[in-house]
């Protein structure tokens, strides 16, 4: 005798408030009925659709304003792992909207950890950069660049609130092509977790690494966490071909 796979109240709470927003072709930063309303229209209980919108929450598929509501959330920005673009080129190419809040900004030395990652000697110039990213209104990203001053004197002066770091170094001649980078878990701490408006604790993607010239010479070392309901990372997988003996 086959036997039905139960579903699962939450899972179906999930379908309901995705097909109700497919049917009414909600737009992002659309609002859904309230939770009285959502639980009389499918007969469900309050403790079950606040769990299901919690899961689509924690999806990237709605999210939520204290004292509000719900809201239909915008695409994920998807960035490629294969690329040298900066932040500005890959949000605004997306057509997302773009703003920075300048968090610390200086000219100091290298630590010996820079100095490695920039292949610099310790104590030698660098200009440290770090902002806040803010997507079509929302924070969603904290970067943070360290730049070997050698390859851009008087960088310090940009208003970098307004101005994409690459493009100044574009400025000065300076083009970054090249690098490597690694994406990983993080979990906000209390300063993260206000600036990003999270909660403390909560899942970040954690991305380091170096870009350099086209010639390999490291020119920047960043760090940044991300919020993980704002941006997905892609990447192209490619396998080469064997070709076989007598094969052409």
């Amino acid at each position: 005798m086959e036997r039905r796979q139960q579903i699962r109240p939450r899972d179906e709470a999930v379908e309901q408030i995705e097909c109700y927003i497919r049917s009414r072709d909600i737009a992002p930063y659309g609002k859904l009925p309230g939770e009285r309303e959502m639980c009389e229209m499918w007969g469900i209980n309050r403790t079950t659709l606040r769990s299901a919108i919690k899961r689509l929450i924690e999806e990237g598929k709605l999210y939520s304003r204290k004292g509000s509501g719900t809201y239909v959330a915008p695409p994920k920005l998807e960035r490629n792992l294969q690329d040298a673009k900066s932040t500005t080129e890959s949000v605004r190419g997306a057509g997302h909207s773009l703003r920075n809040r300048v968090l610390d900004i200086e000219v100091k030395q290298a630590s010996s950890y820079e100095a490695e990652k920039l292949a610099i000697p310790e104590g030698k110039k660098v200009f440290h950069l770090r902002r806040l990213r803010i997507m079509d209104g929302v924070p969603y990203m904290i970067e943070a660049s360290t730049i070997n001053y050698e390859c851009c004197p008087g960088i310090e002066s940009y208003d970098f609130c307004d101005e994409s770091l690459y493009r100044v170094l574009n400025y000065n001649g300076v083009y970054l092509t090249q690098g490597q980078e690694s994406v990983g878990i993080t979990y906000a701490t209390e300063e993260e977790a206000k600036l990003l408006q999270v909660e403390e604790g909560a899942a970040l993607f954690f991305i380091i690494g170096v870009c350099g010239t086209p010639q390999g010479k490291p020119v920047e070392y960043f760090k940044a966490v991300a919020r993980a309901d704002k941006v997905r990372f892609s990447s192209v997988l490619r396998r080469a071909a064997k070709q076989r003996k007598g094969e052409h």
